[in-house]
């Protein structure tokens, strides 16, 4: 949701860590970027999420995360791992605190449809991922589990 809306106004300054998947879907030996379009991380390059919905199984919330945001559908889904993103204010208040777990999933289809929550999107190859301006959660989550990426590259 945009910002400004009441569910994104919801998730400002939580009360308890907000669930939340992301996936780094992966064609061939590319990677599908979004360019987030509102907070938090408007601007920056990341990959498809969202927050998991009431009586939602995380799975679930992955697949229909990718679908809503770039209108693609994902197989394959293989756990990649699970770390916290917070976000604090001027004061050290924390802004955004959301539990992610990352997945790594094959499309069915390349042909990206953006929703407005995505500003921009590319596909990309670990080297050029290096280059850009991603998130501070996207570049630690390729730091730590570069290998397991590229081996899950090389199989599919």
């Amino acid at each position: 949701m945009g910002c400004g809306s009441p569910r994104e106004s919801a998730r400002q300054y939580p009360s308890w860590p907000l669930p939340a998947v992301g996936v780094l879907i992966i064609d061939s030996f590319r990677i599908l970027l979004i360019k987030r379009a509102f907070q938090p991380s408007a601007g920056k390059w990341s990959i498809p999420g969202g927050v998991v919905e009431l009586g939602e199984k995380v799975e679930e919330a992955a697949r229909r995360e990718v679908a809503e945001e770039v209108g693609l559908e994902i197989t394959d889904l293989e756990l990649l791992g699970v770390y916290d993103s917070i976000i604090r204010d001027n004061n050290n208040n924390v802004k955004y605190h959301y539990v992610i777990i990352e997945y790594l999933a094959k499309p069915k289809s390349t042909m990206v449809t953006s929703s407005i929550e995505v500003a921009e999107y590319k596909w990309v190859t670990l080297e050029e991922l290096d280059k850009l301006d991603v998130t501070p959660s996207l570049r630690e989550l390729i730091r730590k589990h570069r290998d397991k990426i590229i081996n899950y590259m090389e199989k599919n």
